[in-house]
C-alpha cells in the first residue's frame, strides 16, 4: 500500500501488463489497492498461523533451536573446570572439539566466578 501511495505521489505509474493493472488510471490504482489489501490480510493470516503452529508445538513439549553442542555433563563439567580454574576456556573447548564461543555458551552466568588479572609488579604495593 506504501509503495503505491509513494509512487503516486512522484508521478510515477506502475503498468503490470499480465495482470491488467495501470496504476495511471483509476480502475488500475483501485486494483493495486485490493490486491495490495490481499496481500497483507495474506500476510497476517501466515504470521498467525505460524504464530497458533508454535504455541501448539510448545504446548506438547517442543522446543525449537538447534541441539546443544555439549551435554548436560559435559557442560557441568566445563562449569566445574573453568569455576576451578583448573583450565582455560580454549583448553575446555579443544577437549571437547567445540568453539570457545561454544563454551561460553554453556557457561552459567550467574555461577561463574569472574577472572580476576594476574597482578603484575607494577600493580603489588609497596
Amino acid at each position: 500500500m506504501t509503495l503505491g501511495a509513494d509512487l503516486h505521489e512522484r508521478s510515477i505509474g506502475l503498468h503490470v501488463i499480465e495482470q491488467g493493472i495501470d496504476t495511471a488510471t483509476v480502475e488500475g490504482r483501485a486494483m493495486f489497492g485490493m490486491l495490495s489489501v490481499l496481500a497483507e490480510l495474506q500476510r497476517e493470516l501466515i504470521v498467525a498461523n505460524t504464530n497458533d503452529g508454535l504455541a501448539s508445538a510448545r504446548a506438547r513439549g517442543r522446543v525449537g533451536g538447534r541441539r546443544p553442542r555439549l551435554t548436560e555433563d559435559q557442560a557441568a563439567l566445563a562449569q566445574r573446570l573453568y569455576d576451578e580454574r583448573e583450565k582455560t576456556v580454549q583448553q575446555i573447548a579443544d577437549m571437547f572439539g567445540v568453539p570457545r564461543s561454544t563454551v561460553y555458551g554453556h557457561l552459567n552466568k550467574t555461577k561463574t566466578v569472574p577472572r580476576q588479572p594476574k597482578k603484575s609488579a607494577a600493580m603489588k604495593p609497596r
